[in-house]
């Protein structure tokens, strides 16, 4: 993996030059098809440039920015973040790649904790669990958590980059969107507190699904019934945008895959298998006026049928 991430940040640095060929995407593309270890390699950069998009500005360009100006600059900056991991905005000193508990891109994972409470880690997840004498703590770094708690004098709290979420005798799933986080309950309730405003304290029952920032809490939704289909391998839409839907299947899977604008607002429903997003893809372009458009098995786009 480690000549992949080397690999990875060379094309990386190629690709951002102003002179970059036709020719030379082509050829990133071949190389990206050509072993699934690459796809690893480049979905890790990607993920990590994503992760400095929200970071803040002056640490963003000390990084990404400045490495397309030099190849040895980006090989050593890039691969000191890829293994040793970013330090600092979100709070965490930890590594973003190992964890207590890791899942890779369309993995998931089922643990049963010290105290027999179970948790589900979703694809693209990284947890740490931190149990002593007074508290029980799931450290959510990464993607998305189910938990099911265990009968414990000592509270059980799951702690993301905006904040915690303090669980009350239940059963509820937590993921990180981009810069908030979401809480989606399935039995009894949770509290959430905002990381910069814990005065603003929220419960959550049963049914009801919230997002929340590190400085406020969002008006609380009813939970879409199916939200923890993941768990058993499924991805269950009713009346989702196409947009939506892939986005959804593309985090399941390596590479880009998307729509083009006239189709992204298509609506549908239906139950798609998370371990097979081909025959996902085959289910859209059967009901949809769509065509699936490969460059390559990691570069898939959906457009427009044409007649």
């Amino acid at each position: 993996m480690k000549v992949a991430l080397s690999q990875a940040v060379d094309w990386y640095v190629r690709l951002n030059d102003s002179q970059v060929s036709d020719a030379q995407r082509a050829a990133w593309q071949a190389w990206l098809s050509e072993d699934p270890r690459h796809a690893e390699a480049w979905a890790r950069l990607e993920n990590l440039r994503q992760r400095f998009d929200q970071a803040p500005q002056g640490l963003a360009a000390m990084t990404l920015e400045n490495a397309r100006h030099s190849r040895r600059r980006a090989l050593k900056t890039l691969a000191v973040l890829l293994g040793v991991g970013l330090v600092g905005w979100q709070g965490y000193q930890a590594s973003p790649w190992s964890a207590d508990y890791v899942t890779r891109i369309g993995e998931r994972r089922r643990v049963t904790l010290a105290d027999g409470s179970r948790l589900d880690l979703n694809t693209d997840t990284r947890v740490n669990v931190r149990f002593d004498a007074g508290q029980r703590l799931i450290h959510l770094l990464h993607g998305e958590i189910l938990v099911q708690t265990a009968k414990d004098a000592r509270p059980l709290s799951v702690q993301t980059a905006e904040g915690r979420i303090l669980a009350l005798g239940t059963r509820f799933s937590v993921r990180q969107v981009g810069a908030l986080t979401r809480v989606t309950v399935e039995e009894h309730m949770v509290e959430i507190r905002p990381r910069l405003a814990e005065a603003q304290r929220v419960r959550v029952e049963a049914g009801q699904t919230c997002d929340f920032t590190n400085g406020r809490i969002g008006a609380l939704q009813p939970a879409q019934a199916s939200a923890s289909a993941w768990t058993r391998g499924m991805l269950v839409a009713v009346d989702w945008r196409l947009d939506d839907l892939l986005a959804e299947l593309s985090r399941h899977r390596f590479g880009y895959l998307g729509c083009t604008p006239e189709v992204a607002a298509l609506r549908l429903s239906g139950a798609f298998d998370l371990n097979d997003s081909e025959a996902a893809l085959a289910s859209l372009e059967d009901a949809l006026p769509i065509r699936v458009q490969r460059m390559t098995r990691y570069w898939i786009r959906l457009e427009a049928r044409t007649v």
